[in-house]
């Protein structure tokens, strides 16, 4: 009886295959923990305002929750005001002969 050799899996027709899902899932769940954590910040700074004893720490919380609702705020309106002027400027860069 002969004994089989130890042959390990072959990864090589299947690795970009592999790779892309991976890097799929990552890319996947870094654009779904953005609104979530800015969700967050918003609740953690209410419960701030509404469970601390003394009204120094309610003032610190809600003037942590204006940033946060001016900060978004600003980061869509950058992103809406892209998304409406790049169609007008899609053209510009090119050179015709």
């Amino acid at each position: 009886m002969t004994k089989k050799k130890y042959q390990p899996a072959r990864l090589g027709p299947d690795l970009p295959r592999c790779y892309l899902r991976i890097t799929m899932i990552l890319v996947l769940a870094l654009c779904l923990t953005t609104p979530a954590l800015a969700g967050l910040m918003s609740a953690i700074a209410v419960l701030g305002a509404k469970l601390s004893n003394n009204q120094h720490k309610v003032d610190q919380a809600w003037d942590w929750l204006k940033r946060i609702w001016i900060c978004w705020g600003i980061i869509n309106g950058i992103g809406a005001f892209i998304a409406y002027s790049t169609p007008h400027f899609s053209g510009l860069a090119t050179i015709t002969p």
